[in-house]
């Protein structure tokens, strides 16, 4: 077998760019085909990046040379692709979320375990040298116990910019959905595991109206919660909220700083984990001001270091990083939040995973074992 991994794309829209742009510089990453219902949107991007092969997704599914399955499709299908490719005998590494409910989830679970499969799921900028630094500093007690956080993604939402913009008011989207995986995910690195949930959500926008030039006018029916409001307690104590919304307009948070952990003898101000890189701040009992604080991760990763961490743990037996289990309890926190609303009580958070170690700091760039 091959020290390369042979790795075959299901999506060809514009996040398949990210991934294929970074996959370069994995040394155990061969992406060998892209497929598409769309042939011609996959022969595109196939051109851009030298990918060798086109094919239907049935196709890529049926080729025995492929180990694994990048599933880069709309969240309602995240699930059955994925459960496709494991039946199919590969492995599969899908774009957050991991499903658009529990039950999604938990049938995805079940289904890599019988075929002895891996799953992995985005996001994977937790594995960027900001939350990697935030981690290690609380790690190290910089800010005493951690007692508190806040958590912003404020906005209006998708329909003034984006060609396709519905799927983001479906079951399944939402700025929950959509946006809150990369805030859930960082802060299950850095506070641990995760106890309980409540929330209040609501649709405050309940139609929309497409302004991006490729269906200017079409009206959207808003399906799910539209701004959410949730609370999280951790294991360790520490009890915050988390706020994901497309019904606002200037919002006032540090955008570039968007949570803030709080300890018992220190504040930490945490990067946008919607990106790899980004400052980290500090400030003590004994600071008068911010500090900047250094970190010994290597900076300049993005969308792909989850499969390429994904390949090495297929290939040396250690558990990867962007885990199923993991994505599970985030997926398991969103609905957590829409059913604490409706039920107006917290919600238990059963999902249990294992916290990987820190990524390694003296490596190459590309070389994650």
């Amino acid at each position: 077998m091959s020290d390369k991994v042979r790795i075959g794309i299901i999506g060809s829209g514009a996040i398949s760019g990210a991934y294929l742009g970074m996959a370069k510089h994995f040394p155990i990453v061969e992406v060998a085909a892209i497929s598409d219902i769309d042939l011609a949107k996959a022969e595109k991007r196939a051109q851009e990046f030298n990918v060798p092969r086109v094919c239907s997704p049935d196709q890529l599914l049926r080729d025995d040379s492929i180990e694994l399955i990048i599933n880069l499709t709309v969240p309602k299908a995240h699930v059955p692709v994925a459960i496709d490719a494991l039946e199919a005998g590969k492995h599969t590494y899908s774009e957050k979320p991991l499903g658009v409910n529990v039950l999604e989830g938990k049938k995805l679970l079940s289904t890599s375990k019988r075929t002895k499969k891996r799953v992995g799921c985005a996001p994977d900028t937790f594995m960027g040298a900001g939350i990697q630094t935030a981690r290690k500093l609380i790690d190290d007690g910089a800010i005493g116990r951690p007692v508190a956080f806040t958590a912003f993604m404020m906005g209006r939402g998708h329909e003034s910019w984006h060609p396709s913009p519905e799927f983001y008011y479906e079951v399944g989207g939402g700025p929950m959905f959509d946006m809150g995986p990369y805030y859930l995910t960082a802060l299950l690195r850095m506070l641990g595991p995760v106890s309980k949930v409540g929330g209040m959500t609501s649709i405050a926008i309940p139609e929309r109206t497409i302004t991006s030039r490729e269906k200017v006018g079409k009206k959207i029916t808003v399906e799910t919660p539209d701004h959410i409001c949730g609370t999280m307690e951790f294991a360790n104590g520490c009890v915050g909220t988390i706020l994901t919304t497309f019904a606002t307009l200037h919002a006032t948070y540090d955008g570039e700083f968007p949570m803030t952990i709080y300890g018992t003898e220190g504040t930490l101000k945490v990067p946008d984990p919607n990106g790899f890189d980004g400052r980290v701040m500090l400030k003590t009992a004994q600071d008068k001001e911010w500090r900047d604080m250094p970190n010994t991760f290597l900076k300049g990763y993005g969308r792909m270091v989850g499969v390429a961490d994904l390949c090495h743990a297929i290939r040396s037996g250690r558990q990867h990083r962007a885990s199923m289990e993991q994505a599970y309890v985030v997926l398991e926190c969103m609905q957590g939040f829409l059913d604490a609303s409706e039920k107006g009580r917290s919600i238990e958070i059963k999902g249990k995973y294992d916290r990987p170690p820190l990524m390694p700091a003296n490596l190459p760039f590309g070389e994650l074992d």
